[in-house]
C-alpha cells in the first residue's frame, strides 16, 4: 500500500471519529470533546484531500485529458506483424502521447511500449490496462515522456509472454508504490520480451518533471 493511499485511509478514520464522537450520549455529552473533536474532524478532512488530490484516483482523469497523437504513418494491405502506426519514426511529439499500431489477426502475445531515453535505461509504458489494449488488430497504449525538450528515445516494441507481462506489470505497481521510476536496465529485462520493432522520437516539449 503507497504512502499516499494510506494518509488518505488514515483521514477517513479521523472524520469518522470526530464524526461518532460528536454523537451525544444519554448525559447529553458527546463521547469526545468538542475542543478535541473539531481539531480531529480537519486534521482528518485535511488529510483526506492530500490523499486523493495526489494519488491516481484523481490523477488519472486529468492525465486522460492531456494525451495526444503524433503523426500517423498509412497501413496498406494486410498486417503480418506488429507495426506501430503512430507516432512514426523520427517525428516529435508531446509529453504524453497515445501509442498505437496494428498487429495480425493470429497475434495472441501481449505487446509492450518501453521506451529508452538518453539515461540508457528501459521504462516500461502503461495506462490502468498495464499491458496495451488490443482489439480488432488494433492496439494502443498511454506513453509518457519526462526528459528535457528536444531529447531522443527509442521507442521500443516488445511481444511479451505472460511471465515477461507479470514482470513488467509488477515492476510499474513497485514503481509506484515507492513514487520512484529507476528503469530497468538492460540485463534486467525478462528472457519472455521480444523487440519486433524500435524508432526514434524527440520531445517537442520541456517534460522535465511534469508527471
Amino acid at each position: 500500500m503507497s504512502t499516499k493511499i494510506i494518509i488518505l485511509s488514515i483521514g477517513v478514520l479521523l472524520t469518522l471519529l470526530a464524526l461518532l464522537g460528536s454523537i451525544k450520549g444519554s448525559s447529553g455529552k458527546g463521547l469526545i470533546g468538542s475542543k478535541l473533536g473539531v481539531p480531529i474532524g480537519i486534521i482528518g478532512v485535511l488529510m483526506m484531500i492530500f490523499g486523493s488530490y495526489s494519488s491516481d484516483l484523481v490523477n488519472y482523469n486529468t492525465q486522460i485529458e492531456q494525451v495526444s497523437i503524433g503523426k500517423k504513418l498509412k497501413i496498406e494491405g494486410s498486417v503480418d506483424a506488429v507495426k506501430v502506426v503512430s507516432p512514426i519514426d523520427k517525428d516529435s511529439v508531446d509529453c504524453r502521447i497515445l501509442t498505437m499500431g496494428v498487429y495480425p489477426e493470429s497475434h495472441e502475445e501481449d505487446i509492450w511500449v518501453i521506451i529508452r531515453p538518453t539515461d540508457d535505461r528501459y521504462y516500461p509504458q502503461s495506462d490502468h490496462t498495464n499491458t496495451s489494449y488490443k482489439r480488432d488488430g488494433e492496439w494502443q497504449v498511454v506513453t509518457r515522456f519526462g526528459g528535457d525538450k528536444g531529447e531522443v528515445y527509442d521507442l521500443i516494441i516488445y511481444e511479451t509472454d505472460s511471465e515477461a507481462s507479470a514482470f513488467f506489470s509488477s515492476t510499474i505497481e513497485k514503481w509506484k508504490e515507492a513514487d520512484d521510476y529507476p528503469g530497468l536496465q538492460l540485463e534486467e529485462m525478462p528472457k519472455g520480451a521480444k523487440e519486433v520493432e524500435r524508432i526514434k522520437i524527440y520531445t517537442r516539449k520541456n517534460c522535465r518533471g511534469i508527471f
